[in-house]
Formats: structure tokens, sequence, C-alpha cells
């Protein structure tokens, strides 16, 4: 597809960047990464204008893609080093994957609606991105790959599966919303042993809710 970035995109993701920092955005590659990647080509052509804002827009099958301080935020929990293994669990438009693939890391990405999952399994190699990208049940992570670094779940859960817990690697952090489905809790989980765990808060979100199952369409 034709990568229609134009300097006007590029000036607006400055100032989104520039917003970031001053909601507390201090990771300077996470800040890095949301600036050079083009946002406006993962939504509707209709969202077109509203790309840059800091808001959260629908992408189809129910689903939204993330307010950019959102992700950042998420990413910044995760405490991200380079050449790690991370899970994320919910690619939905494949932005968030984008930005950790442009951290270095190594990303595993798995959605349960087969539209998104088809569609940004064709979209993401198209601009320059290429994590592994797999079509399943986010509740049961990507057991045969195990153990990763990070997990990062960009849907709201109503507990913390224990099946993502243990594809943790000892001191792996797991980054999760929390709650109903009115408002989740931003949770951070560390394994501290094989069977040791602690848990922190981060505040209120609100995400679409992390459904069981897989969806064909």
């Amino acid at each position: 597809m034709a990568l229609n970035d134009t300097l006007r995109h590029k000036g607006m993701r400055k100032k989104l960047v520039s917003s970031l920092k001053t909601k507390g955005i201090r990771d300077q590659n996470i800040l890095d990464a949301i600036g050079k990647i083009p946002r406006h080509l993962f939504m509707e052509s209709t969202f077109i204008n509203f790309a840059y804002k800091d808001q959260a827009f629908p992408i189809g099958a129910g689903q939204t893609i993330s307010q950019p301080y959102t992700v950042a935020f998420q990413t910044q929990l995760l405490q991200i080093e380079k050449n790690e293994k991370i899970l994320e669990v919910g690619t939905g438009s494949g932005y968030q994957a984008a930005v950790l693939v442009e951290l270095g890391v190594k990303v595993f990405t798995i959605e349960r609606q087969k539209e998104l999952y088809t569609r940004v399994q064709k979209f993401l190699p198209e601009i320059g991105y290429n994590p592994a990208i797999f079509f399943g049940d986010g509740y049961k992570g990507l057991p045969d790959f195990a153990p990763f670094d990070k997990i990062l779940v960009t849907a709201g859960a109503t507990f913390v599966p224990e099946e993502l817990k243990n594809q943790l690697k000892i001191g792996g952090r797991l980054v999760i919303p929390v709650g109903n489905s009115k408002r989740q809790e931003m949770t951070v989980i560390t394994r501290i042993t094989e069977n040791i765990f602690k848990t922190e808060k981060y505040g209120g979100f609100i995400f679409v809710p992390l459904l069981k199952g897989t969806v064909n369409v």
C-alpha cells in the first residue's frame, strides 16, 4: 500500500508526542516510536483527521485503537529492554504491536477476532512491521512460545488469567487492566519466583473487554 505519510501528519505526531510528555510519559524510546509510526494508517479513512488526537477510536469488530497515552503508559510500565520477548494479548489494529517492534523487541501478538487478525496480518508487513501474529484465545496466551520477558494485555479482564502468569519468566512483568466493564485498574504483576508474584496498581482506565474464545468472520 502507498505509505501516505505527509509533513502535516509528521507535524501532528510531533504535537502528540509533546502532549504525551506533559502527561507524564518519560521514556524517550516510547516517545520516539510514537513520533515515527503513522497512526492514521491504522484507522478507518473517516477518522484520519482524528488520528493524532489523544483519543481511542473504533476500528471495527466492536474494538478500538487505544488512546496514544494509554499505549505509551502501558508500554512504559513494561520497562522494556531491547531484544526481549514480548507477548501482546489483543492485536486489534496492530498499532501497539508496531510500537513494541520499534522498541527493538521480539513481538508475539494474539487476536481472537478473525476479521482483525486477517487485516493486521496483511497490513503490518506492508508498512514495515513483522511481529509474529496468531489467531487464538488471549486468555490462553501462547504456551508453545513461552516463557516471555513481558506480557501486555490490551483489553479489560475481569481477572488475571493463570495461564498468562505462568507464561512469564522469573523477573518478568505482566501489564493488564483488571476490573468490570465500566472501569479497570491498570495492574502490574511481577514474577518473583516460580510461585511468588508481586502485584502493583496504577490507576483507573476503560478498555473494551477481554473476551474468551475466538470469533470467525
